[in-house]
């Protein structure tokens, strides 16, 4: 039986831990907050009391983690993944962050005998919980090769996009499309509820032409009823939208609409928003036509 230790178990890491552990995996969890750990015990998993303690005995390293520096401190930090795993062990890092962070991490590994795979996901928290998440995986034939169970295990669409970073690039562009096409929604809800027609119906119509998407079919209805309980915060999307516009720079790419979005969730953030699901981004655009309500 592959072991594999589970480092975060948050919103989507602790589904994608369950989903292991359902799939036959021995998931040890470690989690800087107790009761995800518990929680995973309660499925099958086991505890870890540290991140040395989870790593120490496994084959496979997953990492779900919120930023840049977590992820830094995790796996090069002292007691970290690199200071306690065993030579040839296979880290599959699925946060979301920087690629040039993703690339220093893995050339780091290697001088310690540790594969790097960036998988960064897509799907939201429903797609953890199904098993349906899209995984843009950066990193050698080979290691992709080896973490395909693993992956297989969690995901619906998995795709080798690149070396090194490679995943992370495709993340961000995922989140340019997805934080774009939030706020065309919102904007057309608000439109919509601005005139006289049947919005259930013209949602359906909508969702059948060349405007459907998987935002329109996913974040619709929550968006219509104002319910915003995070599946994904819009502080999270604040900060893959900081990793979009620092990469585009780096390479000279102008990103005129990703800029307006990012503003708009920037000032969602700034205001106390930011603990809300990214579909909020309806609340701004209600507000800017001076159509707000309490959500």
């Amino acid at each position: 039986m592959t072991t594999v230790a589970f480092l975060g178990l948050g919103i989507m890491g602790g589904p994608m831990a369950r989903n292991l552990v359902r799939a036959g995996f021995d998931v040890i969890g470690f989690n800087r907050s107790r009761p995800p750990v518990d929680r995973l015990v309660e499925q099958g998993g086991r505890a870890a009391d540290s991140i040395a303690e989870a790593v120490r005995a496994a084959d496979v390293v997953v990492t779900m983690l919120p930023d840049s520096s977590d992820v830094e401190e995790v796996v090069l930090g002292e007691g970290g993944v690199l200071a306690s795993a065993k030579e040839g062990v296979l880290l599959i890092d699925c946060s979301t962050i920087r690629p040039e962070t993703s690339k220093s991490v893995a050339a780091t590994a290697e001088r310690f005998g540790v594969r790097v795979l960036d998988a960064p996901v897509s799907g939201g928290e429903q797609g953890a919980i199904d098993g349906a998440l899209s995984i843009m995986v950066g990193g050698a034939p080979e290691d992709f090769e080896a973490a395909r169970p693993v992956l297989d295990a969690v995901g619906k669409t998995i795709v080798r996009v690149g070396p090194a970073g490679a995943g992370q690039t495709v993340k961000a562009a995922n989140q340019l499309i997805v934080a774009g096409n939030l706020e065309l929604v919102a904007e057309a809800i608000v439109f919509l509820e601005a005139q006289d027609v049947d919005t259930d119906a013209a949602t359906k119509v909508l969702a059948g032409g060349l405007a459907g998407s998987a935002v329109l079919d996913r974040k619709s209805a929550g968006m219509f009823a104002r319910e915003f309980t995070p599946g994904f915060r819009l502080a999270l999307h604040h900060k893959d939208l900081g990793i979009v516009e620092s990469t585009a720079r780096e390479s000279g790419v102008v990103l005129p609409l990703g800029a307006v979005v990012s503003q708009l969730v920037a000032a969602l953030v700034a205001r106390g928003d930011g603990g809300l699901d990214h579909s909020a981004l309806l609340k701004l655009a209600e507000e800017l036509s001076g159509r707000g309500r309490k959500s």
